[in-house]
C-alpha cells in the first residue's frame, strides 16, 4: 500500500513538471507564461488584420495570448452570443435580430468601430469597363443587365461573383449597392450569382476570367484585377476609385466602418487590447494592409 502512495507521489509530480515545462519558461527566468486567453473569431475580411494585430500585441504582451479565426461575421457574432468567444469581428453591423437572441442569452453586445474600409468593384484587366454607377451595379447583380456590352464594354455575358451569405461583405453589398440603401427595397442577387467562399477566391476568379465581376475589400485587391471608378449620382456622376484618401474624404460611396463585438463593455486584458488597437502604432498596421485608420484625417 505504502508503495502505491510513493508512485501516486511520484506520478503526480512528473505531472507537474510536465505542465511547468510546457509554458516554455525556466522556472526563475523570470518572465512569466500567458495569463490572459482571448478568443477572437469572425469576419474573412478583418481576419489578416486582425492576425496581424494579435502577432504585434503578443510581442509587446506575451503574458497574453490571441486566437484569431475567421468563418464570417455571421459566425462570429453568433459565437459571440453563445459565449464561446470573447471578441467578434465583424464587417456589417449586428443585425436586430441576432440582438434580440443575445438578449435571451443574456448577453449585452458592445460595437466598437475599429477601422475602416471600401468595397472594391473589380473586373478582369482585358475588360474594357473601367466605371459604374451604382445603379448599374445593382442592375448587373441582381439580373437586369447580363451582357457587358450594355455598360459599355464588349459582347460578352457577365459572370457574377459574390461572397457567400454568411459574409458581413455580402450583407453590406446586398443593403447598400442592390438595393441601394432603401430599406423597403427587396431586389434579391440573381440566381446565377456564383457564391465564392473567400475573398481570395474572388480576386483569383476575376484575375481569370474576362467575363467576371466581382467586390471585395480593398486591402484584398491584388495587381492582377482591375478596380472599376464608382458613382452614386447617375444624374451627375462622379467616378471615383477607392482609397484611403477617398474614404477618408467621403467621395468613394461604397465604404463602411468595421467592428469589433464584445460581450458587455470589456475589461481586463480585453479593454487594455482594445485600447491598444486605437493607438497609431494599431492603426498604422490598418492602412499598411490596405485599410482605412479610423484615427488619421
Amino acid at each position: 500500500m505504502l508503495l502505491v502512495r510513493w508512485l501516486r507521489f511520484f506520478g503526480l509530480l512528473l505531472i507537474l513538471a510536465g505542465c511547468q515545462a510546457q509554458t516554455g519558461y525556466p522556472p526563475d527566468s523570470g518572465v512569466a507564461a500567458a495569463q490572459f486567453s482571448i478568443e477572437n473569431k469572425g469576419s474573412d475580411t478583418m481576419v489578416n488584420l486582425a492576425l496581424a494585430w494579435a502577432e504585434s500585441y503578443q510581442k509587446l504582451h506575451p503574458e497574453v495570448r490571441l486566437s484569431v479565426t475567421g468563418g464570417g461575421s455571421g459566425t462570429g457574432i453568433a459565437a459571440m452570443i453563445n459565449h464561446t468567444v470573447d471578441i467578434a469581428n465583424a464587417s456589417r453591423q449586428i443585425k436586430p435580430e441576432e440582438n434580440t437572441v443575445a438578449e435571451k442569452n443574456g448577453i449585452l453586445p458592445v460595437e466598437h468601430v475599429v477601422a475602416r474600409d471600401a468595397i472594391a468593384v473589380i473586373v478582369n484587366p482585358i475588360n474594357p469597363v473601367s466605371q459604374l454607377t451604382i445603379q448599374q451595379i445593382s442592375d448587373i447583380y441582381s439580373g437586369k443587365i447580363n451582357n457587358w456590352a450594355d455598360v459599355g464594354g464588349e459582347d460578352l455575358v457577365i459572370v457574377r461573383l459574390s461572397r457567400e451569405t454568411n459574409s458581413g461583405t455580402h450583407v453590406y453589398f446586398l443593403e447598400q449597392v442592390l438595393r441601394l440603401g432603401q430599406k423597403d427595397n427587396k431586389t434579391l442577387f440573381a440566381q446565377d450569382t456564383l457564391l465564392l467562399p473567400s475573398s481570395e477566391g474572388i480576386t483569383a476568379e476575376v484575375s481569370d476570367n474576362p467575363h467576371a465581376i466581382g467586390y471585395d475589400g480593398l486591402g484584398y485587391i491584388t495587381p492582377h484585377v482591375k478596380v472599376v471608378a464608382v458613382a452614386e449620382d447617375q444624374a451627375l456622376p462622379l467616378f471615383v476609385i477607392p482609397s484611403v484618401e477617398s474614404v477618408n474624404n467621403n467621395s468613394y460611396p461604397i465604404a463602411r466602418d468595421l467592428y469589433m463585438y464584445t460581450i458587455g463593455e470589456p475589461t481586463g486584458a480585453i479593454r487594455a487590447y482594445l485600447d491598444w488597437i486605437m493607438k497609431p502604432e494599431a492603426q498604422a498596421i490598418t492602412r499598411t494592409l490596405g485599410f482605412v485608420p479610423i484615427n488619421t484625417p
